[in-house]
């Protein structure tokens, strides 16, 4: 795996995703790519603005969208302090950036690969996709709340059959969970894939044991360092090892974490 490097970078573009994005907190923002050549789907990069001097003073971890020699995209919600300020970025601004970093998702040629991404989850599968060898053998189950103009999601079906699923109040939760069992089912004999918030990975992971399926996770757990320091990221193994999700994952065996 490269070593991770930091460098600073220009802001190419930053703009809310889709018609509705401003109106959800959801933006795409485009760096220059310092030189990484090899990114692998489900990895993450820290991503800091110069202008912050020590307010605030942590970094904040973001699952890398798109990678071309060019140019990296990163999917940001605006849900915290962090992510507000990262949104005010303009064309030219300079951001550090330190990655990529951590474990990424499992790549198996010719396999029948199920993504299941919830809201933001959707971000690491847009470079997953277009890395694959074999799109062919992919599909993709997506849950999202906004509409789904604010979301990547035509950028994958360009390239696998998809579906989507918008979830507008508890009740369809029953639904989304029928709907996540019987794609998984579909795909006993494969690999699955799951990005999203904790609630939506226990689902998946329950799914996942009960049927036999070869599933991986990757956690969106809290990281103010990226390299394994801070102990913000801590998950629990199935042996009850305390884990750091930075450099031990993000992405995990669903039969090897504990949610």
């Amino acid at each position: 795996m490269p070593k991770p490097t930091c460098h600073d970078v220009s802001v190419l573009r930053i703009t809310p995703h889709g018609p509705e994005g401003l109106s959800h907190g959801l933006w795409l923002i485009e760096l220059e790519n310092p030189g990484w050549q090899t990114v692998r789907p489900g990895q993450f990069a820290m991503l800091r603005p110069t202008a912050w001097g020590f307010e605030p003073l942590w970094a904040r971890p973001f699952s890398i969208c798109r990678a071309t020699p060019e140019r990296l995209a990163f999917l940001i919600q605006a849900v915290g302090r962090g992510t507000r300020l990262l949104t005010g970025l303009r064309q030219g601004d300079t951001v550090t950036v330190w990655g990529p970093l951590g474990h990424a998702f499992n790549t198996e040629p010719g396999v029948r690969t199920l993504m299941l991404a919830g809201g933001v989850g959707i971000a690491p599968f847009v470079e997953y996709t277009a890395a694959h060898p074999t799109p062919s053998a992919l599909s993709l189950l997506f849950g999202h709340r906004p509409p789904l103009s604010c979301y990547p999601y035509e950028d994958i079906t360009r390239l696998v059959t998809a579906s989507a699923f918008r979830e507008t109040s508890p009740q369809d939760i029953p639904l989304f969970v029928a709907r996540i069992e019987e794609a998984m089912a579909d795909h006993a004999g494969g690999l699955a894939l799951a990005c999203g918030p904790t609630p939506f990975l226990r689902t998946v992971q329950k799914a996942a044991l009960k049927l036999g399926v070869r599933c991986q996770l990757s956690l969106e757990n809290r990281m103010a360092c990226g390299i394994g320091a801070c102990l913000g990221c801590v998950a629990t193994d199935t042996e009850g090892r305390h884990v750091q999700s930075c450099t031990r994952g993000p992405v995990f065996w669903a039969n090897e974490i504990t949610l």
